[in-house]
C-alpha cells in the first residue's frame, strides 16, 4: 500500500517512484492499490511568475487554448472523451505553475496518457480560436476581479506589495495585456515553455510504476531535448516601511486587505507561519474571531497562508482581511488587528493554542491524503517548486516539531509593521464611482 501512518509521528508516508527521461521530462509515480482509480496530471512550470509586463495572463489563457482542440481531437472533445470513460478533466494556473489531470478508471490510463501527448505536440492554434478563447478569459476576470467585492482592492494589494518581483500582478492578468495579446505571443509561449525539461507528470493510484513509464516513455519520449526555459523573475527586495493605498468603490462595508511578505514553499518558516495564521484566524476559537466577530466589531476578518503544495515558490504573502462591522470604525478596527498581532510578538502564544491548530491542520492534511488526486498534486508541486519531492514526507513532522517560541519568532520576523502593504476600502456613492472612472 502507498500511504501508511507511521506509529511515531503519524505523518502519512508516500511512495514516490522517481523516472527521468533523456529528454528532459520527469515522472513521479505514486502506486496505491485500493481502488481501480488513477489521477494522471501533466504539471508545467509555467505560471504567472514567468511573464512579463505586456504578457501578463498569458499563462491562464494558455490553459484555456488547451482546450481547444488537435490534430485528432476538436474543440472540446478531449473533455468529452474522457468523460464518456467515466473520468473527469481540468487544469488550473497558479503563480508558478499551470497544471492538467485527468481522475479516471485505472484501465483508461493510457487513453489520458496519449491524448495529453497529443494535444502537446499538436495543438490546433487559429486566430479565431485564439480571439474568442480570449474574450472568455477577459470575461473570467470581469466576473471574478471586477465585480468581485475585494477582487480589484486585492489587486492593488499585489501591486502595492511587490515592486520588482511579478507576483506583482494576478493569475488572470490584467484587462490592458489582455487586450493585446497575439497569437503569435502565445505560440512563442508555447515553444518557451511547453518544452519536455519543463514537464513533470504524476500517475497517483492503481498503477504499476514500470507500466507507467513504459506508457509515459511511448507517448512523451519522442518530444525534442531542450534547456529549461531561463528564469526570469526578478527577486523581490525587503520592503523598508509600511506601503498604504486607498480604493475607492461602490460597497455596503467598510474593510481593509493587509498584506505581509512571507517566505516560499521551501523555507521551513512557512509551517511556523501557517500555525501562526490559524491561531490568528482559524475556526471560531481564533484570536480574531474571539476579539473582533464575537462582539460584533467585525463582519469578518480572515488570515489567509497557503498551505503546501499550494504555497508559492517565491516568498509570497500572508493576508489579512477586515470587515467592519456596520457603525463600527475601521480605523479602530485595524489599529486592534495589529495590537492583537503586537501581543503574540510581544508575549507569544499558549501551548493550548498551539495544539489547537496542529489538530486541525494534522486532520485536514490526513483526510485529503487518501485521496490520489491530492498524493499527486503533492508529489508534483513539490517538484516543480522545490526540486525535491522527498519533502512532501515531511510536512506533519515540521508542523509537529514547531514551538510557541516558533510563533513568536516568526511574528517578530514577518509580522512587522515595516514588511505590511495595506489596502483601504472605502465606499463611495454611484455618482462618485462614475466619476473616477472605468474599471477594467
Amino acid at each position: 500500500m502507498a500511504t501508511h501512518l507511521d506509529s511515531s509521528s503519524w505523518q502519512p508516508r508516500i511512495d514516490i517512484r522517481e523516472f527521468h527521461y533523456p529528454n528532459g521530462l520527469t515522472l513521479l509515480v505514486v502506486p496505491e492499490h485500493r481502488l481501480p482509480i488513477v489521477s494522471f496530471q501533466v504539471h508545467y512550470g509555467v505560471g504567472a511568475r514567468h511573464e512579463r509586463q505586456g504578457i501578463t495572463g498569458i499563462s491562464h489563457l494558455f490553459e484555456h487554448l488547451m482546450f481547444r482542440g488537435s490534430k485528432e481531437l476538436g474543440p472540446e472533445e478531449f473533455s468529452r472523451v474522457i468523460q464518456a470513460k467515466g473520468g473527469e478533466v481540468n487544469a488550473f494556473t497558479s503563480t508558478d505553475n499551470t497544471s492538467y489531470f485527468e481522475n479516471l478508471p485505472a484501465e483508461h490510463l493510457e487513453l489520458a496518457i496519449r491524448l495529453e501527448a497529443e494535444r502537446l505536440q499538436h495543438l490546433s492554434l487559429t486566430e479565431d480560436n485564439f480571439a474568442a478563447e480570449r474574450e472568455v478569459v477577459r470575461s473570467e476576470r470581469k466576473l471574478r476581479t471586477v465585480d468581485s467585492p475585494f477582487g480589484l482592492p486585492l489587486e492593488q494589494l499585489y501591486s502595492l506589495a511587490y515592486t520588482h518581483h511579478p507576483y506583482q500582478w494576478m493569475v488572470i492578468g490584467r484587462d490592458r495585456d489582455l487586450q493585446t495579446l497575439t497569437l503569435a505571443d502565445c505560440l512563442e509561449y508555447h515553444r518557451l515553455h511547453y518544452t519536455a525539461a519543463n514537464i513533470v507528470i504524476t500517475v497517483a493510484g492503481d498503477v504499476d510504476p514500470e507500466t507507467a513509464r513504459t506508457l509515459v516513455e511511448k507517448y512523451f519520449g519522442s518530444l525534442p531535448a531542450s534547456p529549461r526555459p531561463p528564469d526570469t523573475a526578478t527577486p523581490e527586495p525587503p520592503q523598508r516601511g509600511e506601503r498604504r493605498a486607498v480604493y475607492k468603490k461602490v460597497s455596503q462595508v467598510e474593510a481593509f486587505l493587509a498584506g505581509f511578505h512571507i517566505p516560499p514553499l521551501k523555507d521551513p518558516d512557512i509551517y511556523a507561519i501557517l500555525l501562526l495564521s490559524g491561531v490568528l484566524g482559524m475556526g471560531k476559537a481564533s484570536r480574531f474571531h474571539q476579539r473582533f466577530v464575537r462582539p460584533g466589531k467585525a463582519i469578518e476578518i480572515d488570515v489567509e497562508s497557503t498551505p503546501p503544495p499550494f504555497t508559492s515558490q517565491d516568498p509570497g504573502l500572508l493576508l489579512i482581511l477586515g470587515v467592519a462591522a456596520p457603525g463600527q470604525d475601521l480605523a479602530a478596527l485595524e489599529q486592534e488587528t495589529w495590537e492583537e498581532i503586537d501581543q503574540i510578538r510581544t508575549r507569544g502564544v499558549s501551548p493550548e493554542e498551539l495544539a489547537r491548530v496542529k489538530k486541525l491542520y494534522k486532520s485536514q492534511f490526513v483526510r485529503v491524503m487518501a485521496n490520489n488526486f491530492y498524493r499527486g498534486l503533492l508529489a508534483g508541486l513539490f517538484r516543480v517548486k522545490t526540486g525535491e519531492t522527498d519533502l512532501v514526507n515531511q510536512i506533519l513532522e515540521n508542523y509537529a516539531r514547531v514551538t510557541p517560541t516558533d510563533l513568536q519568532a516568526v511574528a517578530r520576523r514577518y509580522l512587522s509593521p515595516d514588511n505590511r502593504s495595506v489596502v483601504i476600502i472605502q465606499p463611495v456613492s454611484q455618482e462618485e464611482n462614475a466619476a473616477l472612472g472605468e474599471v477594467c
